[in-house]
C-alpha cells in the first residue's frame, strides 16, 4: 500500500476526531493567521500567506491545507497562460478551463504548485474537481490518469495529506491514495431560478447520505460534509438535518472568503 494511503484504525481515529467541535473550515480569503485556531483541518488559498503564517497556522491548528483544482483552471490562476493551450474547453458558470491531466505540462504544472505549497509547511492539499473524472464529468476518460497523478504525489510527497472534493462514484480507485473525502451540498441543493441555496427534497438527502455511508464503509475513508447557507434560518435547517449523522461538516457562504462565526 502506498505511503500515504489510510489504514482502518487511522481512519477510525480521524473519523473520531472530526466528530470533536470546531471541527473543519474552510476560508479562501486572507486573515491574520494567529485569529485561527483549534480546527483540526484548516482548508485555505495558500496565495495569501507565507511559510511564517503557515507555522502559526500549523501551530494552532491540527491539519492544514491548500486549496487546488484538479479538474479545472481558472483564467485568473497563475498558470493559465501555461496550461491555456492543454485544455478541452470551458466551465462558463466558473470562468475555468477543463485540464488535460494526462498532458506533461499540465501535470508539471501542477506539480509545480504542490512543490511550493509543501515547500511553505502545508500538511497536504484540498483536491477539487475531481466528479471531473466520473461518468458525470467531462473527462471520465482521463480517471486513469488522475489515478497515475494521485500515486506519484504519494511517492513524491510519502506523508501528504490529500482531501478528494466529491467524485464519490471514483472512491473505489482513489481511496488508496486521499486520507479523507469532502462532499458538497448533499443537505441543500442551488435554485438556478432563484439563484440560493435551499433544502433539498428529504428523499434525496437521505440517498445522498447512504451513498457516502456505503463508501465509509466499504473504504473506511473519513467524510467532510460542506454546505452552503445564506441567512440564519437555512443553516439553522441545514444543521438539524446533519445531526442524523455524526461526520464533521462546515457551513458557509459560497464564495468561502469569510470566517464563520
Amino acid at each position: 500500500m502506498i505511503t500515504g494511503a489510510i489504514c482502518l484504525n487511522t481512519a477510525q481515529s480521524v473519523a473520531q476526531k472530526l466528530t470533536q467541535e470546531k471541527q473543519v473550515l474552510f476560508t479562501y480569503g486572507d486573515f491574520y493567521p494567529a485569529e485561527v485556531s483549534g480546527y483540526e483541518i484548516l482548508v485555505i488559498e495558500s496565495a495569501h500567506f507565507d511559510s511564517e503564517d503557515i507555522a502559526v497556522l500549523k501551530q494552532n491548528n491540527n491539519t492544514v491545507l491548500a486549496y487546488i483544482s484538479l479538474g479545472e483552471v481558472n483564467e485568473a490562476a497563475a498558470h493559465f497562460p501555461v496550461l491555456k493551450d492543454f485544455t478541452f474547453g470551458k466551465n462558463e458558470i466558473w470562468n475555468s478551463h477543463i485540464l488535460d491531466i494526462e498532458n506533461e505540462e499540465t501535470r508539471e504544472a501542477l506539480m509545480a504548485i504542490f512543490d511550493y505549497n509543501m515547500k511553505k509547511g502545508l500538511d497536504g492539499m484540498f483536491l477539487d474537481n475531481i466528479d471531473n473524472y466520473t461518468e458525470f464529468g467531462p473527462t471520465p476518460e482521463k480517471k486513469e490518469a488522475l489515478i497515475d497523478f494521485l500515486k506519484v504525489l504519494n511517492i513524491v510527497y510519502p506523508n501528504i495529506y490529500l482531501m478528494q472534493n466529491a467524485g464519490v462514484s471514483i472512491i473505489k480507485d482513489t481511496h488508496p491514495y486521499i486520507e479523507s473525502v469532502a462532499k458538497e451540498s448533499i443537505a441543500t441543493d442551488f435554485n438556478f431560478l432563484y439563484s440560493k441555496y435551499q433544502l433539498r427534497d428529504e428523499e434525496v438527502f437521505k440517498q445522498l447520505l447512504e451513498e457516502l455511508n456505503e463508501v465509509y464503509k466499504k473504504y473506511e475513508v473519513p467524510v467532510v460534509l460542506i454546505e452552503y447557507a445564506e441567512t440564519p434560518e437555512l443553516k439553522k435547517a441545514i444543521k438539524q438535518r446533519l445531526e442524523q449523522t455524526n461526520w464533521p461538516y462546515f457551513i458557509g457562504k459560497i464564495d468561502l472568503q469569510d470566517i464563520p462565526d
